[in-house]
Formats: structure tokens, C-alpha cells, sequence
């Protein structure tokens, strides 16, 4: 990784393979750590990886570290017009979109993990070329 990124942003998929300690995704917070960068996180990105078999204790011990975006009414508003922009709409990109915005409003550069290679396309919609889409 030789570029700088200022921000990083996983989405659930990213964030889940966080959780079960996915020793690709390690190495590369790890190099975007040992740059500077700042881990953003999406609220709802937390509920949509929380399940019964879910480690809490993994799950939360990250969260000290990252910084955790709510979903105002005002990123909604963002969100929905990403959505109508990129032509998308429906509960497929809902969460995908939320976490497109939030990219989007982050120091740049930014890079957005996902380890979703289908909806890679999806998040290049949302946030065109101002944030670098990462597949894990």
C-alpha cells in the first residue's frame, strides 16, 4: 500500500471479517495504522454484524479505536440522495449507502474495505472516485 489514506471506513462486511480476526484484513489496518490513518465506522454497520453467535467482547474491544458515525437525519437526507444519484434504491443499498456517505464526508483520501466483491460496483456508484473501494 504506497498510497497515504487518511481515513478508513469498513463496511459490514469489512467489519466482520474484523470480528473473526481475518488475518488479511489485520495486515491492512495494520499498514493504514502505521500511516496515521483514523478508522470510521458506521453506526448501523454495528448492528448489522451483531448476531447470537456474535463475539461481543471482539466485537467491542475495536470500538475504543475507531470512531463511530451516527445516522442523523441529515446523513439520511445524504444518503437518499447518493441512492437517487447512483440510480439505486431499496433495502439492498440501504446500509451499503449509509456507509458510502460517511465515507464521503471523511478526510480524504479515504479507502472503504469491503470483502462484498458483488456490491464493489454498487459502492463505486455511491462515491464515484473520491473514495478508493478496497476488496478484501
Amino acid at each position: 500500500m504506497s498510497e497515504h489514506i487518511e481515513t478508513v471506513v469498513p463496511d459490514s462486511e469489512g467489519r466482520s471479517a474484523w470480528i473473526a480476526q481475518d488475518r488479511k484484513l489485520l495486515a491492512m489496518l495494520q499498514v493504514f495504522h502505521d500511516m496515521g490513518a483514523d478508522l470510521v465506522i458506521r453506526a448501523n454497520t454495528i448492528v448489522e454484524v451483531t448476531h447470537s453467535r456474535t463475539n461481543m467482547p471482539r466485537l467491542n474491544r475495536p470500538l475504543s479505536r475507531i470512531k463511530v458515525e451516527p445516522v442523523t437525519e441529515q446523513a439520511a437526507d445524504a444518503t437518499a440522495e447518493l441512492l437517487k444519484a447512483a440510480g439505486l434504491h431499496g433495502h439492498k443499498y440501504a446500509i451499503d449507502a449509509t456507509v458510502a456517505e460517511a465515507a464521503l464526508r471523511q478526510p480524504k483520501p479515504v479507502a472503504l474495505l469491503t470483502s462484498d466483491s458483488d456490491d464493489s460496483d454498487d459502492k463505486t456508484k455511491l462515491c464515484g472516485n473520491q473514495v478508493r473501494i478496497i476488496p478484501l
